[in-house]
């Protein structure tokens, strides 16, 4: 038995003919936790092969690892602990076999500004620059690591390696495969160099890829995150489209419901004053900002055009399809757009108020003029009448 970080251990269990070494982390409430496989792929390990399994994996065993503290360990060392032997958990994330912890990719997508120049960006990068396979030219694909192998490779395995990739939408936003927590803001400083209207508040999502040799059917999905059996440039390019999508509509969302909130505020004002108060300027804006989310969702997104990979394989269609239905895509636009009916008709009304302000005064204007132009006749009657009288 060997420690790594004082919390990873190996439980030795006797059998009838072997000694099998399990991986354990030793968590809170008394209780280790063991990877166990399925009987029929039951791992054994040598103390030597697990010393590999942790070195090759070391990204994913140190993410894991840095969740448990020390003093957990010292008091299960202490306490009576309880064997666990399904699958493993902790803090949500649930990998029933040695091979999920392996197979883990992390997936990160932001949303930073409103638009990216990816021409200049591909030119400052072209040696990671993966050509696209079609027509469509709003989104472009950088990959960092080993750049002299064939990135269109279909048995390339991208987890436990050191290639990590870059999607990147002209849109405004970016989705992140196999890069460490300490090397985002590097890569994303990348893309801001390109982008224009950057937020102030950028928008953050993060998703989880398993790749799984073994799995049994081509795609299965799960709470935060999807198995597949490899993954490839095509299918980082499909879930990298519905991941880029989704975060830029949840900014969209929240700006309509800022739009909403102060509509609300608005009402409920009229309600306790009788009284409205708003600038056409500012009414003006509002119509716009309305107008142009509701254009840039529908165009800039593309939230309804398939994307090519999925128009060509049933498989990456299936991916697609999946992820449109697990991030609810077509149910948070209704959603969006019931928000915007609700705006567009409060600034109608408001636009019909301003126009009866404008309406009344040209009408007391109009009065007003009349009777200077009476009292002028009078004045002018009189003083005819009394040059006369002369």
């Amino acid at each position: 038995m060997f420690g790594v970080r004082n919390s990873l251990k190996l439980l030795t269990i006797k059998s009838s003919s072997s000694i099998i070494l399990k991986p354990c982390f030793i968590v809170p409430k008394n209780t280790i936790r063991c990877f166990s496989s399925p009987k029929t792929t039951t791992q054994f390990f040598s103390n030597r092969n697990f010393r590999s399994f942790v070195s090759v994996n070391r990204n994913v065993s140190d993410k894991i690892l840095r969740r448990f503290s020390g003093s957990a360990a010292a008091a299960a060392s202490t306490n009576p602990v309880e064997l666990n032997n399904d699958s493993a958990s902790y803090s949500g994330v649930v990998y029933d076999t040695v091979e999920e912890i392996r197979a883990s990719i992390p997936v990160r997508s932001f949303f930073l500004s409103t638009s990216i120049d990816l021409r200049s960006l591909i030119d400052w990068n072209k040696a990671n620059h993966i050509p696209p396979t079609s027509r469509m030219t709003n989104y472009a694909v950088l990959r960092f690591g080993d750049t002299n192998s064939n990135p269109h490779d279909l048995e390339a395995s991208l987890s436990g390696s050191d290639y990590c990739y870059m999607v990147v939408f002209q849109y405004g936003s970016a989705v992140l495969f196999n890069i460490k927590d300490s090397d985002v803001d590097g890569y994303l400083k990348i893309i801001e160099r390109h982008a224009s209207g950057l937020l102030p508040e950028m928008r953050k999502d993060e998703y989880e890829v398993r790749e799984i040799p073994s799995l049994q059917t081509w795609m299965e999905g799960g709470l935060d995150y999807i198995m597949l059996q490899y993954v490839n440039i095509d299918g980082i390019r499909t879930i990298g489209s519905v991941l880029g999508q989704s975060i830029a509509l949840d900014y969209y969302v929240r700006q309509v419901d800022g739009m909403v909130a102060e509509f609300t505020d608005i009402n409920r004002g009229m309600e306790k004053t009788g009284t409205f108060t708003m600038e056409r300027k500012k009414l003006f804006q509002l119509v716009g900002k309305a107008n142009s989310n509701l254009a840039d969702v529908i165009l800039k997104l593309g939230l309804f055009e398939r994307s090519d990979i999925a128009w060509k394989d049933a498989k990456y269609a299936q991916i697609w399809e999946y992820l449109r239905d697990e991030f609810e895509l077509t149910q948070r636009f209704q959603t969006l757009d019931f928000k915007l009916k609700f705006v567009e008709h409060n600034i109608r009304f408001l636009q019909e108020i301003l126009q009866n302000r404008k309406s009344d005064f040209l009408e007391w204007l109009i009065i007003i003029l009349i009777g200077a132009e009476i009292l002028i006749s009078v004045y002018d009657i009189a003083h005819r009448s009394a040059i006369t009288s002369l």
